[in-house]
């Protein structure tokens, strides 16, 4: 099929570079900057133009559901070029006979090692890739003049993303920090959050929204006891959904869960701002199953509560006690591991930021919960409510230890 000459694309300044030729281009920084978008608008503008073989990789992928399948896809249709290429459940194609891949490194390592031929690795969400994946996959983009593209938001400084691209980067890398300001498209629902972080946690924005890597702190509340991952609920799953209501400029929050092997999984959640009451249902419909199932909420909210059962939710009253969240806590860290699905963006936030406060001078952590980042583990409280036992199912002094 006979191409136009030119193809316009727009794209945010931090990617204007990217047709200079590098062995590395990472993109990093932190949510909101449009980072894979970029990527997506580049690669497709590539395969429009001539034959490329583009693998898109992530660390864990269970279907094609967990790529980036859907983001190309939805960009193809953006920039007007639906008549080049050919989206399948799986794959897309250009008419120039460039071909997409979607691979998880994590499931699919050896069917990886023998792919030949491909031009450009894109490694998304780069921050979950330990170095072993990284050992791996390097050396299997093998063919002349290949690129590895890579986009992550950083996690900790001594991870090895970020060790090994950012902190020590190898030679032929093009390094380049994006964040929300690089980003003329951003919505202004994450302009609403940024803001609100800004103003409880400036520590946490600045690893948030401007892609700073946090530090390891024994004042995480749940610290060494989680991790994220891509899965799929089992068939036969009992799911727990717990609800936290926004007061002010809090979250409205409803989380879904279950319980498997004593591990705890979290694989839903809904998420909003200045959420109002008549707004609360459709909300919550966001989150599969969460008519059907029954809700434990906030008790400090009755008329929330009942204005939701109105709305057709089986839904009631968590109990609370003195030293129930305490007890939530302790319970929650009983699991082996706490399992975060990657698509629960504010969860895993809560996972990371969600600590006890330390004193300024001594820098000591003391037994005292901070609120911010306390709307998603209070909603996993609420959802467990039931198997949370009055003074604990563990040892509620292990965080106190450093005193």
């Amino acid at each position: 099929m006979a191409k136009s000459a030119a193809l316009e694309i727009a794209l945010p300044r931090p990617f204007a570079w990217a047709e200079q030729p590098a062995r590395y281009k990472v993109w990093y920084g932190g949510r909101g900057g449009g980072k894979s978008w970029g990527v997506a608008r580049l690669l497709l503008a590539k395969a429009y133009r001539r034959k490329l073989r583009i693998l898109c990789t992530r660390e864990y992928q269970n279907s094609i559901a967990d790529s980036v399948h859907r983001l190309l896809t939805d960009q193809i249709q953006m920039i007007g070029l639906d008549r080049y290429f050919k989206v399948t459940r799986d794959s897309i194609k250009s008419s120039y006979g460039s071909e997409f891949l979607f691979k998880g490194i994590h499931h699919n390592i050896h069917e990886i090692k023998s792919l030949e031929g491909i031009d450009i690795c894109w490694v998304e969400e780069a921050q979950r890739v330990p170095e072993e994946s990284w050992q791996v996959l390097i050396p299997t983009i093998r063919k002349e003049g290949s690129e590895i593209w890579i986009t992550f938001n950083p996690d900790e400084a001594d991870h090895p993303t970020y060790a090994r691209f950012i902190s020590h980067p190898p030679p032929n890398a093009r390094v380049v920090k994006v964040n929300y300001p690089d980003n003329p498209w951003l919505p202004a629902t994450l302009r609403e959050e940024l803001v609100y972080c800004r103003t409880v946690d400036f520590d946490a924005y600045r690893h948030i929204w401007e892609g700073e890597p946090r530090a390891r702190s024994q004042a995480e509340a749940f610290g060494g006891k989680w991790t994220i991952e891509a899965f799929d609920a089992p068939a036969d799953a009992r799911f727990y959904f717990g609800a936290d209501w926004g007061f002010s400029q809090d979250p409205t929050v409803l989380v879904r869960c279950f319980i498997q092997d004593r591990k705890l999984f979290i694989d839903y959640e809904a998420f909003g701002v200045g959420v109002d009451i008549d707004e609360t249902p459709a909300l919550f419909r966001s989150v599969p199953g969460a008519e059907k199932w029954p809700i434990k909420a906030d008790s400090a909210r009755p008329e929330t509560i009942s204005a939701m059962r109105r709305a057709g939710f089986n839904i009631q009253a968590a109990r609370k006690w003195p030293g129930s969240v305490e007890d939530g806590i302790a319970h929650l860290r009983g699991y082996e591991k706490i399992v975060v699905h990657e698509r629960c963006k504010h969860t895993i936030d809560a996972m990371k930021l969600y600590r006890y406060k330390t004193d300024k001078i001594t820098g000591d952590v003391l037994p005292i919960l901070l609120h911010d980042y306390s709307h998603v583990p209070d909603a996993l409280r609420y959802a467990l409510d039931g198997m949370i036992k009055r003074g604990g199912d563990g040892p509620v002094t292990m965080r106190v230890a450093a005193l």
